[in-house]
């Protein structure tokens, strides 16, 4: 048989669907080989899914390859459990539409292939274990900020699931005693999320986040919401390192204020954190950018055949 592999990948956002075709041998040891790539907007779901899987079809046809499998990270909250008969759906999300989209079951049903299905961030946190600033690392957080916060945890080795999958961006931090925004997330108003989202620092100072210079107060606000939760997230998971991606989180210069402030919340009490500068880089950027959610979604599928 071939002694390599087709996967279709996609990222799947509230905002676009960022689409890959990758070739890869079938040991799952190398990084994927990128064959085509295209990006399209999130539309209704029957509209978008279509125009992936149409992609795809034509994607295989050029490279005279049949696709093996799928890899999809998805934005969630989305179902998990294999056992679950909503297995492969998205769940309760605010996106108009969205919520009990079938989005593994379509997939399957028109490729009939094998279909690997994980959060965005957890397939992002993936790619970072096996090609990027995670390699070596069995405990690590990666986190991303931008339209929505959420994150992946490894621990001991593995990606968490559990009860469902982590939702980083949803547990509430102690607000700055003269903060008065509200928080903008539909669930819980202040979560970290809706304090500390690209949308929620567009409604609190009224201004694109790029457009906010270096030095404006937001940016420290920002730094120390972050830290806060990171803080919450050392004392519970004790990570070997935070890696912190999104359109906001990779702003240059945020992952070194939030470094030095996470010190700083922590107070002095996990000794091998306790001092400024003493582990430089503990919060960075991940090695992989914004190709990491693409590349781990077709990780997800390559390690599906392997397995």
């Amino acid at each position: 048989g071939r002694n390599d592999m087709t996967i279709a990948a996609i990222e799947a956002g509230g905002t676009k669907f960022v689409l890959g075709l990758y070739q890869a041998e079938a040991s799952g040891c190398t990084r994927p080989e990128q064959l085509a790539k295209a990006s399209i907007p999130t539309t209704t779901p029957s509209e978008t899914l279509a125009r992936a899987g149409d992609f795809f079809s034509e994607a295989a046809r050029q490279a005279g390859e049949p696709i093996d499998v799928f890899g999809i990270g998805s934005f969630g909250p989305v179902e998990l459990k294999p056992q679950s008969p909503e297995w492969g759906h998205i769940t309760a999300t605010p996106k108009p539409h969205w919520a009990g989209t079938d989005m593994a079951g379509y997939y399957h049903e028109r490729f009939n292939v094998p279909v690997a299905f994980d959060t965005d961030v957890n397939a992002a946190a993936y790619a970072e274990f096996l090609w990027g600033g995670a390699q070596g690392l069995s405990d690590f957080v990666y986190i991303t900020v931008g339209t929505g916060i959420g994150g992946g945890i490894f621990s001991g080795g593995n990606l968490v699931h559990g009860l469902s999958h982590p939702e980083l961006g949803h547990i509430r931090i102690a607000r700055e005693p003269d903060d008065p925004f509200l928080g903008i997330c539909p669930f819980h108003h202040d979560c970290l999320e809706g304090l500390a989202s690209g949308p929620a620092i567009a409604a609190r100072w009224d201004s694109d986040p790029a457009a906010i210079p270096e030095g404006h107060a937001a940016w420290e606000l920002e730094a120390r919401y972050l830290a806060r939760a990171i803080a919450a997230y050392v004392l519970v998971l004790s990570p070997e390192a935070i890696l912190m991606g999104g359109g906001v989180g990779m702003r240059p210069g945020l992952a070194e204020k939030v470094c030095d402030l996470v010190g700083e919340e922590l107070a002095g009490y996990i000794p091998a954190l306790a001092r400024p500068g003493k582990l430089p880089g503990y919060v960075s950027r991940p090695q992989l950018g914004s190709e990491a959610g693409l590349l781990g979604a077709a990780a997800l599928g390559l390690r599906l055949c392997v397995e």
